[in-house]
């Protein structure tokens, strides 16, 4: 970004963060969010994960898994199964891109333009993630169509369905000050990939997202317990289909989202300020 590309008025040079206002501090993730969205106006591939990797994903799952897990003419029941756990998925694989976006811009000098200006450090990090927020839900509703397509139904209420959109973005937005921590400390775009790789695969695998964890071995039963992508997958699974435990899965859910983002993003913003 240049500094003309951020047109939003600006504190007063010399202000710290401590002295920036609410109003200003709005005014400046605004223009921030509006930078990185022409961004990826400018540079459409970006979007590629996020258009094709749903349709990729639901195929994928459905027709070469499904048959085996639920029964070769069942493959209706699995879709009910498998789209809301996609959704906490979908979350995931979305917070990952944030992390190597942040080492890009700070490997091309970007972040330290952004810190020569009066803004607050947390806003430009905040309009990261206001903008894959965005991007998580064109794939979120990207994986819906097709389900939809494949035979998803709505058996709960519109309002459950809806909340369980909601609780994935929270999850998910929570996630992405992880990756935004993880960018920040590594050296490069290839070593968050990684080791987010490391840290995803098990969560997304060993967890009840394709496969009842009943069918699993006793010591990989237990950690899909624990695992917080499990409790996010079986709510947004009780609220799609309008059955199953609710109010315990989603607390869980909301207790690791608050807990995850009250831990790493003082340390990202921390760390923003202070990366050489």
């Amino acid at each position: 970004m240049t500094a003309a590309t951020m047109t939003a008025p600006l504190a007063k040079p010399g202000a710290d963060e401590g002295r920036i206002g609410l109003r200003a501090n709005l005014r400046h993730i605004g223009a921030l969010v509006r930078r990185n969205a022409l961004q990826i106006k400018q540079d459409p591939e970006s979007m590629f994960d996020v258009l094709l990797m749903p349709v990729i994903f639901i195929l994928l799952f459905t027709y070469v898994f499904g048959g085996a897990i639920a029964g070769k003419d069942n493959q209706q029941e699995y879709i009910q199964r498998l789209v809301p756990g996609m959704m906490a998925m979908m979350g995931m694989n979305i917070a990952m891109a944030v992390g190597t976006g942040v080492n890009e811009d700070f490997r091309k000098g970007v972040m330290d333009r952004f810190r020569t200006m009066p803004i607050a450090r947390s806003s430009v990090l905040i309009a990261k993630i206001v903008v894959e927020i965005g991007r998580m839900l064109v794939a979120t509703a990207i994986l819906l169509g097709m389900g939809f397509l494949l035979g998803l139904e709505i058996r709960g209420s519109i309002v459950e369905f809806a909340g369980a959109i909601a609780l994935s973005t929270v999850f998910g937005a929570a996630l992405m000050w992880i990756f935004i921590l993880l960018g920040l400390a590594v050296k490069t775009p290839q070593a968050v990939q990684g080791m987010a790789m490391v840290v995803l695969m098990p969560l997304q695998f060993g967890s009840s997202i394709f496969a009842p964890p009943t069918s699993m071995p006793g010591w990989l039963e237990g950690f899909t317990k624990v695992n917080p992508v499990s409790n996010l997958a079986d709510a947004a699974r009780a609220l799609v289909n309008g059955e199953g435990a609710v109010a315990h899965p989603t607390l869980v859910t909301l207790g690791w989202a608050v807990a995850i983002t009250a831990v790493t993003m003082p340390l990202a913003v921390r760390k923003f300020r202070t990366k050489t």
